[in-house]
């Protein structure tokens, strides 16, 4: 435990461009958990090689990341955020965790059998280790809560069971993370199968909005949103489509899902979609804003990239060595 604060620890892949799901859902969230617990947030970079990426790209993407980050108000200061290639304890731990996970374990991974079926022609180690790795991210600092997903779910859990194994073996070594119940972002659906999440990896365009889209292209996404033919604005599941945008409304204005039913009736699926597509806008121009000035401002991002890097590492480091040491590997001579 750091500052008396439980730990919490979250990251994003650098690889496609965010959309308004991930924002909404997810790192908007992260400012406001900052206030309460010591935060380590990651660009997971090394996650994102298991699938073949461009060179320039990836760097550029993952920059554009931690400038993001702090663009929605994540304060450097109070959380920690980093490039997780930047601390090199991440690959350390990750084999000597290795070590320590079984083969069939790692066969009853869902998302190793979902991603091996997407990409056929570079089944990688990488892709089957992935949650080794990232059983070493989240092990690493000590971590009390981890937000996840039902998607990734499985992998906190082997995580725990893998911190659990080597506590037994070698006494108490590692905080058994749990998942982080609380106050969750919105759930943002595809807007053009409103049955799905909102995915960057879509190959629809029109399914996502993605955070750097300019406020036309959002308002033409949103007329063309996928409703139905009740002509009716209720919030109910059997009216995904505009349940979907109904919550997009409410996450963008901070207005309860009663009011706006309330506010929208009698009113056309057009008026709705002009709405929402206004109220995403007005979220997403500061936003894109404040990337545009950070982006210029090279030697203060690169200030923070440093500093943060030597903060991520030093608490990680910690935890190596002990690591290390239980397992018979030799002393550093200082």
């Amino acid at each position: 435990m750091l500052d008396d604060k439980k730990v919490l620890f979250s990251g994003m892949q650098a690889t496609g461009s965010l959309t308004l799901g991930n924002y909404l859902g997810a790192l908007k969230n992260w400012v406001k958990l900052s206030d309460d617990y010591q935060c380590f947030y990651s660009v997971v970079d090394m996650h994102s090689i298991t699938v073949r990426q461009d060179p320039a790209t990836l760097r550029k993407r993952a920059r554009a990341l931690m400038i993001l980050y702090i663009a929605a108000g994540i304060d450097p200061e109070k959380a920690v955020i980093y490039f997780q290639s930047h601390v090199s304890a991440h690959a350390e731990l990750a084999w000597i965790l290795d070590c320590y996970t079984y083969m069939g374990e790692m066969n009853r991974m869902t998302q190793f059998k979902d991603k091996s079926a997407k990409h056929a022609d570079n089944i990688n180690v990488g892709l089957f280790a992935y949650p080794v790795l990232m059983a070493a991210d989240i092990l690493l600092y000590q971590t009390d809560l981890v937000p996840v997903g039902i998607d990734q779910m499985q992998h906190l859990e082997i995580c725990r069971d893998i911190a659990m194994r080597f506590n037994n073996i070698y006494g108490p070594t590692f905080t058994i993370p749990e998942a982080y119940i609380g106050k969750v972002g919105a759930k943002i659906m595809s807007l053009q199968d409103p049955t799905k999440k909102m995915s960057k990896s879509d190959e629809n365009p029109n399914a996502s909005i993605y955070l750097m889209d300019d406020p036309d292209t959002i308002r033409r996404k949103f007329k063309r949103a996928v409703t139905d033919s009740e002509a009716c604005i209720c919030y109910r599941d059997e009216q995904p489509g505009i349940k979907n945008l109904l919550d997009i409304y409410c996450a963008c204005t901070g207005t309860s899902t009663e009011d706006a039913v309330r506010a929208f009736d009698g009113r056309g699926y057009g008026e709705l979609k002009e709405a929402v597509g206004e109220s995403v806008v007005a979220v997403l121009e500061p936003l894109q804003k404040r990337c545009e000035e950070l982006t210029k401002e090279k030697s203060y991002i690169d200030g923070i990239i440093k500093a943060n890097a030597e903060k991520a590492a030093y608490y990680a480091n910690k935890t190596l060595r002990k690591v290390q040491r239980k397992i018979g590997f030799p002393d550093r001579i200082r």
